[in-house]
């Protein structure tokens, strides 16, 4: 039997990333690169924090920086974290992307290459060689079993769409048994926080997409605070607004009801991510604990997510204005 750990077993490793978040992207160095005169100078806060040098005009030089950054990441919390379970439940998203990736490069002849983020359990060229061959064993439990049969409905069915919904709701299912496994109920309504906002944007998107019952039903995952089933009856007869009401999404469903008959999609977008986020940053005042660990892990996929939306839209030439209007709210 595990040893149960202890707030104290996570005291170095809390003192640590507590120092390290003087390097995360703040708010105001995400203003610095918005506000920098070039998109080369904007990429330059990042070096300031640690990220490596990369070509500020290439999409693939940032992607190789950001998954550098991310690899890194993991490699110090995988050293120091006492029960290495907490930071595979943010890797678990990793895997199903780039096995999404996959098999769809496998069904039309495609190549994923640009597409594949080594940051999952599973090494990218190890997975790639499991859809090639069609062999999953060597694959976790529950992602092999995923693979497969989404491997046999791409086959059957010729639809992406099914095998991601599939996939989708594999990829929440096991993320949740794996914060469920950790002994954190931080972790678990951090992961269940995720999963609800991850529902309402499915009933939103089917609403303005002007979709029925059948595929919202294959759309909605089981594993949030709210049931699946008063989900889809305040979608399609109710208020989601006031389903929603009581929990961190208020703000995102009436932004989401706006959305669905025509509004902004990117507000409401960004009003998910805000309060999700919004669940991580309540344990920034945890001096020590699996907290501290888990509050660092969802930073980073902010500023991860922050640094993509501002260096894309440098490189694209977008106005500072737009650029603002896409992100999330900062960690710190």
């Amino acid at each position: 039997m595990a040893k149960k750990l202890k707030d104290t077993d996570y005291l170095f490793i809390s003192t640590y990333l507590h120092s390290r978040e003087r390097d995360l992207l703040t708010a105001a160095r995400m203003e610095r690169m918005i506000d920098a005169p070039t998109a080369e100078e904007a990429a330059k806060v990042l070096t300031e924090i640690g990220y490596g040098e990369f070509d500020a005009s290439s999409q693939r030089e940032l992607g190789q920086a950001l998954a550098q950054e991310q690899e890194k990441l993991f490699q110090d919390l995988y050293r120091f974290v006492p029960d290495k379970a907490v930071v595979d439940v943010f890797k678990v998203k990793y895997d199903y992307h780039n096995l999404k990736a996959l098999l769809k490069a496998r069904a039309t002849g495609g190549d994923a290459g640009r597409l594949l983020l080594d940051a999952g359990r599973v090494g990218v060229e190890d997975l790639r060689r499991a859809v090639t061959e069609g062999d999953y064993s060597g694959l976790p439990e529950a992602l092999r079993q995923a693979a497969a049969e989404a491997g046999e409905v791409l086959s059957a069915t010729g639809d992406p769409q099914l095998a991601d919904f599939l996939l989708d709701r594999a990829y929440y299912a096991e993320m949740l048994s794996a914060a469920k496994a950790t002994g954190s109920g931080f972790l678990v309504r951090y992961v269940q926080a995720t999963i609800d906002a991850s529902n309402l944007r499915s009933a939103v998107r089917t609403l303005r997409m002007k979709k029925g019952a059948d595929l919202l039903k294959r759309v909605l995952v089981e594993g949030g605070t709210i049931r699946t089933d008063s989900v889809q009856s305040a979608a399609l007869g109710g208020s989601l607004e006031e389903l929603y009401r009581p929990t961190s999404l208020r703000q995102a469903a009436e932004l989401g009801t706006a959305a669905a008959n025509g509004g902004s999609l990117t507000a409401f977008e960004k009003a998910c991510d805000d309060a999700v986020t919004a669940i991580a940053a309540g344990a920034k005042s945890v001096p020590f604990g699996v907290e501290a660990v888990i509050s660092y892990l969802a930073a980073k996929e902010i500023e991860f997510t922050a640094v993509r939306i501002i260096m894309s839209g440098r490189m694209a030439g977008i106005g500072g204005d737009t650029i603002r209007e896409r992100l999330r709210e900062a960690y710190v």
